[in-house]
């Protein structure tokens, strides 16, 4: 049995080594094989995971020419290891390596196509921590996730999952949309996490917002939906509004009409027409560039053990 550890590596310069070393004395009595993917790092990472390479022969280092996203940077990463089971792990050491056990255990004891890890207790920022529960509570109503299930970046695929969800070639992949949308077989586990020692999390508000995005538009229709029905609500009140009016207008001949309350309801709908119009246009935005083979990720180098 073979285990791929895929790394997305940004900015991970003074963690990848730490965790790489700990890999090895965790897995140094099984066959590994650590899947490094450099995702446009503005530090020193390439040259740090080069020399793991050096180091190391079970290491591989795959470098994209510039940043393409957390996601986008896992399906690389998955596209090029070659194991029964992938193990998908960060790059701050908030996961333990010998947590991944607990996953492998669960995934071959269970026969389940993928694992994820939970937490008692999470480490992140209050804002990551907040960020992960809207997302949790958004991926249960649009793509169809378990509500006892937590989606994390901590889990361990299959090898028949692997091969299914690098199927996907579109330029927005959200992994657990496409295990989610791919499978019902999955169990969880809980582990430790620990504090971030170095730096702070990458993740901005922007990225977070850009993650939704990628899970309401590509993996799920209800938002547009939920436009229809949105929709259909204000043109049904909008009718008893006008059927109330004429009504007032009859019964008060002298009435003059409010223009406040003209003013207020064109802003109220004009501004819902932006929104919805917006989010129509991120649905076509995103075919557009699907259609015209934006790439997922662009290589510039793989860098493997000679021996």
């Amino acid at each position: 049995m073979k285990l791929s550890i895929c790394i997305p590596v940004y900015n991970g310069s003074e963690t990848i080594v730490p965790l790489v070393r700990a890999l090895d004395a965790t897995f140094k009595d099984m066959d590994i094989e650590v899947v490094l993917v450099n995702d446009g790092s503005r530090d020193s990472s390439a040259a740090v995971c080069k020399n793991l390479v050096a180091q190391y022969p079970y290491v591989v280092f795959v470098d994209l020419r510039r940043n393409f996203g957390e996601h986008n940077a896992v399906m690389c990463a998955l596209n090029h290891c070659s194991g029964d089971y992938a193990v998908i792990i960060d790059d701050d050491l908030q996961n333990p390596p010998e947590e991944i056990l607990k996953l492998l255990k669960e995934i071959q004891e269970g026969g389940y196509d993928v694992v994820y890890a939970n937490y008692h207790t999470k480490k992140h920022h209050w804002f990551r921590n907040f960020g992960s529960k809207v997302n949790d509570k958004f991926a249960t109503w649009l793509i169809g996730k378990p509500k006892d299930l937590y989606l994390c970046s901590f889990k361990m695929i299959n090898r028949a999952m692997i091969d299914e969800i690098i199927r996907y070639k579109g330029p927005f992949p959200y992994v657990d949309g496409l295990l989610l949308r791919a499978t019902s077989s999955i169990s969880s586990v809980f582990v430790e996490h620990h504090a971030r020692a170095v730096g702070t999390s990458n993740y901005t508000l922007g990225k977070l917002f850009n993650l939704w995005l990628s899970m309401f538009i590509n993996f799920s229709i209800k938002p547009m939906r939920f436009i229809m029905g949105t929709g259909l609500v204000i043109f049904v009140l909008a009718f008893f509004l006008a059927v109330f009016f004429v009504i007032e207008k009859i019964l008060h001949p002298e009435m003059v009409p409010g223009w406040t309350t003209l003013i207020v309801l064109v802003l109220f709908f004009g501004g819902l027409q932006s929104v919805f119009l917006g989010l129509i246009g991120e649905y076509i935005g995103k075919n557009y560039l699907d259609i015209n083979k934006t790439p997922q990720w662009v290589v510039k180098d793989v860098h493997k053990s000679k021996s």
